[in-house]
């Protein structure tokens, strides 16, 4: 049976942590039978293909494992009630496996279970549950763990294995330097470091050996190859120079140990890989906390106004829902009874939220406020906005590369070299050194491979980004990942949010114009404005919290969209837009008039205070432009980058606030997918893009950009999306993580370079090149020195940057 060729699988892949990996999974993925148009997204941790074979998930999660590396599936045991017999159990069997997405399944008859190991992306237990109901049995997945919580337990034993491991190798790996370093001398010193560094080698490092021998499987070879045979060359040298010391001693030479440069090369890529997972475990809350914007549950309306709270997951097109005061919308829909306003910032990154009647669009995730509604369904699932903002930051941010790309890239090629050097070292050494070449011949083999020990390729690019993370913090800038620093010093072309970004993001009373300022006029507004649950109301009444005293109003009436109304010692007065005092009746007066266009030509919302007859003020709210926005964008535009304002609020508040802060290029009313497309539109253009934004509604952009930058202040999605943060939001830091860009970038290369030439120049010499010049050959003693030195030196160079003026 084949499967729907139309369906796009997803394997979550583990141990996948380069290009190079990722090159070697893609390969073995082309060898599997019915697996096409096939790709591993490095950044997502995941494979991606589409299958005409029902099998071919399980085949492929058997070759990746045989590759060395992982797919993360979930093992459970569920109950089967039903069953009656031992054909039973054999059907039940075959029908799970059937399924795609199962790896295996097991039926236990005798206890009336089936053991299940399934990809939790592909196959649900709903799923599984549902194809054993086919044939007549049961499968019992009430009482059993979640497979999202299953999957996240598997990750935190994972992570606390891993952090197990490194924390024994480097408390075994110290007593180890120690004794190497300045107690060789000892009583049975060779076998105490023996004691020492067997577990660190074998125990915490045995991963290192398992999956360079399935990339030799694979004639393939990767980091893990080359720790592998360098401590594995250096233990095992060890080991035979502790129990057979007298080999070397009857050849005039001295049995050299190197048991705490195995070790503690061990413990040292151990903790960068803990550093790494600890970064990693970040990457994907963005996609968890956007999943969380819709709720599990929801209130569904049935004919004659029976309500039922069911899960989101059994909503379809066509019902409706009921949205109650402070409750998230659970879909795309039309509301269709009720008025309320709903926080949109997350499609549009306008702050203040949108009144919603009959007849109007909500869109799932937004915030409703106070009032309620019910709306009718129109898109669910995954058909949702919501949802589309989740695939497309999925997709731009699975499209990224790291910049130890190309560590792992020239790996791919260093490590066969060395391998080759050292061997044709020995086979040189054996055939042209006379009686002492089969000697001289291993130990310019171990020479060689001790040397070559990846440990200071492994350290430049994580101590230059641990150290320029840590100034950037002091300096207020929050960095996620090594490929904001490695792209940064590129940029030449900035897109920047308005609302939050360049201004504070909350509407304030800028300007009030008093055509009759009488004390009890002021309480009335403040009264009638308390009542309002509109957002620019609340501007309003913290205006006049210091200046006013709450009075008693009669008829209180809320006109949404318009404004409020009531009544207060017998006169009628009204607060809210030019249209609520039209149609009362109440001209507006040349003086309120003029001075209403002045503050709309400023980007600025007016309200209208008036009782019957008469207009007593006209008050202007606006989102007020931060202090740094001027002088940061002033900045950006000297060190020659084109800056750009997207925003979703109208075109004539854009060009106003442009004017203000200097920008020339602007455009308003900008949805997400738009932000997005011109931030691919400039990259096209060969432009290096920084997206700077603060709301959910940039967080597309801010994948999409080639950097991306959110305010301290602005929503977790953004600040989880965006490989930057200014904690202060303060745009003036951007500058500064430019220059911070490029001094680590300089140090990365530095260190890579430094780490290169070591072994160009170090390899060569430990292979006896110098022998036939001058007689000098290199003790691999020496060579673990030189090796120490080497990670020395990279760290040394790295915390200049704690120094370095920005």
């Amino acid at each position: 049976m084949a499967t729907n060729t139309d369906h796009t699988i997803e394997l979550p892949l583990a141990g996948v942590e380069s290009e190079h990996c990722a090159l070697i999974v893609d390969k073995g993925l082309a060898t599997v039978p019915g697996i096409r148009e096939h790709h591993v997204e490095l950044n997502n941790h995941k494979a991606i293909f589409k299958a005409d074979d029902e099998e071919a998930v399980a085949k492929a999660v058997t070759t990746i494992r045989g590759l060395g590396y992982d797919v993360e599936t979930i093992r459970q045991t569920f109950p089967v009630t039903g069953m009656s017999c031992a054909s039973c159990a054999g059907s039940t069997e075959s029908m799970i496996k059937a399924q795609v997405g199962v790896v295996d399944a097991a039926v236990n008859f005798a206890n009336s279970s089936v053991k299940v190991e399934y990809v939790p992306t592909v196959v649900t237990p709903e799923a599984l549950k549902a194809s054993v109901q086919s044939i007549g049995f049961d499968l019992m997945i009430e009482d059993s763990k979640e497979a999202k919580e299953a999957l996240e337990d598997l990750h935190r034993e994972k992570l606390r294995s891993l952090r197990q491991r490194t924390i024994w190798s480097v408390v075994l790996s110290m007593p180890l330097v120690v004794i190497g370093m300045f107690f060789m001398d000892m009583p049975y010193a060779n076998y105490i470091m023996w004691a020492l560094a067997t577990p660190v080698v074998l125990l915490f490092g045995r991963q290192f050996f398992i999956n360079a021998w399935k990339q030799a499987r694979h004639r393939s070879a990767n980091m893990d190859t080359l720790v592998a045979l360098s401590t594995g060359i250096a233990y095992a040298f060890s080991v035979f120079n502790t129990l057979n010391p007298g080999f070397w001693h009857s050849r005039g030479l001295h049995a050299h140990v190197y048991f705490e440069a195995a070790a503690v090369v061990v413990a040292f890529i151990l903790l960068g890989k803990l550093l790494e997972e600890g970064a990693k475990a970040s990457t994907s809350s963005a996609i968890k906390k956007l999943m969380g914007l819709q709720p599990k549950t929801v209130t569904v309306v049935h004919q004659g106004g029976h309500m039922m709270e069911m899960p989101i997951e059994k909503v379809a097109v066509g019902d409706t829902l009921l949205v109650k005061p402070g409750e998230k919308v659970a879909v795309d829909g039309t509301v269709t009874t009720g008025e309320s306003y709903v926080d949109e910032s997350m499609i549009s990154g306008e702050p203040v939220p949108v009144a919603k009647k009959a007849g109007e669009k909500v869109f799932a995730g937004t915030i409703n406020q106070k009032g309620s509604f019910q709306f009718q369904a129109d898109k669910v699932g995954g058909e949702t906005l919501l949802a589309q903002i989740i695939r497309a930051v999925q997709d731009a941010q699975g499209s990224k590369a790291p910049v130890q790309k190309l560590v792992d890239r020239i790996a791919g090629i260093f490590v066969p070299v060395v391998i080759l050097i050292a061997l044709a070292a020995f086979g040189a050494w054996w055939l042209l050194g006379g009686e002492n070449g089969l000697t001289q011949g291993l130990l310019a083999l171990v020479t060689v491979l001790v040397i070559a020990c990846p440990c200071a390729l492994g350290l430049a690019t994580p101590t230059a980004i641990m150290v320029g993370v840590g100034r950037g913090a002091e300096q207020g800038i929050l960095i996620k990942d090594a490929e904001a620093l490695e792209v940064a010093h590129k940029v030449n072309a900035i897109v920047l949010d308005k609302t939050g970004t360049i201004t504070a993001g909350k509407p304030e009373v800028v300007d009030t114009l008093w055509l009759n300022d009488a004390q009890g006029h002021r309480n009335v507004l403040f009264s009638l404005e308390s009542a309002s649950e509109h957002p620019l109301a609340e501007a309003i009444v913290k205006s006049l919290r210091n200046t006013a005293q709450p009075v008693a109003i009669d008829r209180l009436e809320s006109i949404t969209g318009a404004g409020v109304q009531g009544a207060f010692e017998g006169n009628v007065y009204y607060a809210g837009t030019a249209k609520l005092l039209q149609d009362a009746g109440i001209a507006l007066p040349e003086a309120a008039t003029a001075w209403s266009d002045r503050q709309r030509a400023e980007a600025r919302t007016v309200i209208y205070f008036a009782k019957a007859g008469q207009v007593l003020a006209v008050i202007a709210i606006a989102d007020t432009i931060k202090p740094s926005s001027v002088a940061a964008v002033q900045r950006l535009k000297n060190l020659g980058i084109d800056v750009y304002l997207f925003t979703g609020d109208n075109q004539q508040t854009a060009a106003a606030v442009a004017r203000q802060v200097g920008i020339e290029h602007f455009k308003g009313e900008a949805l997400p997918q738009d932000k997005a497309a011109f931030v691919k539109e400039l990259q096209q253009k060969g432009k290096i893009v920084a997206m700077v934004g603060d709301g959910i509604n940039d967080s597309h952009a801010l994948a999409q950009a080639d950097v991306s930058i959110a305010m301290g202040k602005g929503s977790d999605i953004a600040m989880d999306v965006a490989k930057m943060t200014l904690i202060s939001s303060d745009l003036e830091r951007i500058p500064t993580a430019l220059r911070l860009s490029r001094l680590t970038v300089r140090t990365i290369r530095q260190n890579l370079f430094w780490a290169f030439i070591y072994n160009l120049i170090g390899i060569p010499i430990a292979a006896g090149l110098l022998y036939p010049i001058n007689g000098f050959l290199l003790n691999p003693m020496i060579a673990g020195a030189a090796m120490a030195l080497s990670s020395v030196s990279v760290v040394a160079n790295s915390l200049r940057l704690k120094w370095a003026r920005l």
